[in-house]
C-alpha cells in the first residue's frame, strides 16, 4: 500500500512556479513519486482555491493559464482530488468567467445539481447552464 499525504498549497505552488529552486525540486520529486505509484497525494478543494488565487495575484498568472496549470497537474496520476468532478468544472468555468473560485466551485455544483443557487450576487446570472435564486422580503 502506498503512503498517503494531505497535500498543502505551497507544494502545487512550489511545483507550478519553480521557486524556491529547492523546493521546487522537491515538489517535483514528490510529484514524481506519486506518478510512479508509491505515494498518493490527496488535494483538497480548498487548496485548489489557495493556489488559484496565489498564482493570480501573487505571482500575476493569468486567469485561464493559472486554471490549465492547476488542472494538468492534479490530474497526474497518484494525485486524488477531492470532489473532483466539481473542482474541474469550477476550473474550466474560470478560464471564461471573471469570478472567483469559491463562486466557480459553486456554481460548477449546481449546473451539475441543476440546482440553483441561492445568492444576491448578479454575477452568476452570467454563467450559462446555471440558475440564480434571489430571495426578497
Amino acid at each position: 500500500m502506498s503512503t498517503r499525504y494531505l497535500l498543502d498549497t505551497n507544494l502545487l505552488l512550489r511545483f507550478l512556479s519553480g521557486q524556491p529552486p529547492a523546493q521546487a525540486e522537491a515538489a517535483k520529486r514528490l510529484f514524481s513519486q506519486a506518478a510512479a505509484g508509491d505515494v498518493i497525494l490527496d488535494v483538497s478543494p480548498v487548496i485548489v482555491a489557495e493556489a488559484y488565487y496565489t498564482l493570480t495575484s501573487f505571482y500575476g498568472v493569468d486567469r485561464k493559464t493559472a486554471a490549465e496549470q492547476i488542472s494538468l497537474l492534479i490530474q497526474q496520476y497518484g494525485v486524488r482530488l477531492r470532489d473532483a468532478d466539481q473542482v474541474f468544472g469550477a476550473l474550466r468555468l474560470l478560464q471564461t468567467a471573471k469570478i472567483g473560485f469559491a463562486d466557480a466551485f459553486l456554481a460548477a455544483g449546481a449546473m451539475a445539481e441543476k440546482v440553483p443557487v441561492a445568492s444576491f450576487d448578479r454575477d452568476f446570472d452570467k454563467l450559462k447552464g446555471m440558475t440564480r435564486f434571489e430571495p426578497t422580503v
